[in-house]
């Protein structure tokens, strides 16, 4: 089973360099498991045992199974997590042509450690918006080979590079894409126009606009000695966005079980389609009970917002609370913050410790240090939104935030076991 999950996941991460590409890949394995999709213009036709997803903004899901056990006796049983991770995006109008190289101006998404992004063989993927016989469409590209690089200064024009330097981004994090003559002057939406008859066979009037984003071409990977360890990009957060579909794919009929993958976390949450917005609430209040129904239904309801935690790094380890040290491959991590940077209580804590130990899986616990500052989740956004008893938790990674981060190959089977059998338990605290 762990080799499988874990070749699962590297397939999902290949097919998802982007949150729209996530959200898309997500789509298409729940509708193979016989979800139906949903569209948020037209009337909704749910009942008991049905099992369901929509879509907003092509880059946020939300899945669910609705149980024949009544909402009112035993609410929802809800996992969270989020689409999109730090990265690279092209701006508006990008093309630059310096020293007879052509390069796309970009811009920084979320808090990312820009030092790994050079001499890596980049790609492109995304979506665009076009127009075609009048009409405006949109469609996902990925140009999958390697197209760009930044390219690092040599140490002998830059002697104080291993002594750490700040990286502008600006200047210095602008892609190669091609080296061209002095009088070409390179179309960046003619490259999206091609790039969009070769991949999709459409002949566009014009390219109106684009969101895309620059990922490694190199495949995640099981390595280590003893393949101790799953090495890939976008670990923070499609490692959870995947835990929670397996799960949900083995959920019973009995209970009410979503599963939520919203974007923009890393910058917030706070749109159309983040957890700081609408779409989650609006989804639930069309299959929930009006009025106090839905109120007494989310206070029997209990989410998991499952988001990676930081392990232990045996070459930093000074940067860890001695006492909350969450190592690779001991399980998932329950997150706490007093001052609910994670919104776990004792209560939410108490029901995931006891519900690892009743299923054999191994859990840990993280609390930043005191004299360092702590970041935070969807959990205390979504808590807020609806209301609704919340736990913090996620799988133990090194380099988060990195353009490739490390998790423990045993951790994925851990989540999923206990994932899967949060969705099925009867009864919730």
């Amino acid at each position: 089973m762990r080799e499988e999950l874990n070749q699962g996941l590297i397939d999902y991460l290949k097919a998802s360099p982007t949150p729209f590409h996530a959200t898309a890949s997500l789509a298409q394995r729940l509708q193979a498991a016989g979800f139906k999709p949903l569209h948020e213009g037209e009337p909704w036709h749910t009942e008991a045992g049905g099992r369901y997803y929509v879509t907003r903004n092509d880059s946020a899901i939300v899945a669910f199974r609705l149980g024949r056990t009544p909402l009112l006796e035993s609410g929802l049983r809800l996992v969270g997590a989020h689409t999109d991770s730090p990265c690279l995006r092209v701006k508006p109008h990008p093309e630059l042509q310096r020293q007879g190289f052509w390069q796309l101006g970009v811009e920084v998404y979320g808090g990312a450690l820009l030092a790994p992004w050079f001499d890596r063989d980049l790609s492109l993927a995304g979506r665009v918006t076009f127009s075609q016989d009048g009409r405006i469409e949109s469609q996902l590209i990925d140009f999958k080979q390697p197209i760009a690089t930044i390219p690092n200064l040599a140490i002998h024009l830059n002697r104080e590079a291993n002594q750490g330097w700040a990286i502008n981004p600006q200047n210095e994090l602008p892609p190669i894409l091609a080296q061209v003559a002095s009088q070409e002057s390179p179309d960046f939406r003619a490259l999206l126009a091609d790039q969009l008859s070769r991949e999709h066979g459409l002949l566009v009037d014009a390219v109106l606009d684009y969101e895309l984003s620059f990922y490694d071409t190199q495949a995640a990977a099981v390595i280590g000695l003893n393949g101790d360890f799953i090495a890939g990009a976008r670990l923070d957060n499609l490692l959870s966005c995947f835990a929670g579909l397996q799960a949900l794919l083995k959920a019973g009929d009995d209970e009410t079980c979503v599963l939520v993958c919203t974007d923009h976390e890393e910058i917030g949450s706070t749109s159309m389609c983040g957890a700081d917005g609408p779409f989650l609430e609006q989804v639930l209040r069309r299959v929930l009970p009006e009025g106090d129904g839905f109120v007494r239904v989310i206070n029997r309801s209990l989410l998991i917002s499952a988001d990676n935690a930081h392990a232990v790094h045996p070459n930093y380890a000074d940067k860890h609370d001695g006492n909350h040290g969450p190592k690779l491959n001991a399980g998932p991590v329950i997150k706490v913050n007093s001052n609910q940077r994670y919104a776990t209580n004792s209560e939410t804590a108490g029901f995931f410790r006891h519900l690892c130990l009743a299923e054999e899986v191994p859990v840990q616990s993280f609390v930043t240090r005191s004299d360092m500052g702590c970041g935070s989740t969807i959990g205390p956004i979504t808590a807020g939104q609806l209301g609704v008893r919340t736990v913090d938790i996620g799988l133990p990674t090194f380099a988060m935030h990195s353009i490739r981060e490390l998790a423990g190959g045993q951790d994925l089977a851990h989540l999923v076991k206990v994932l899967s059998a949060f969705y099925t338990t009867a009864r919730l605290p």
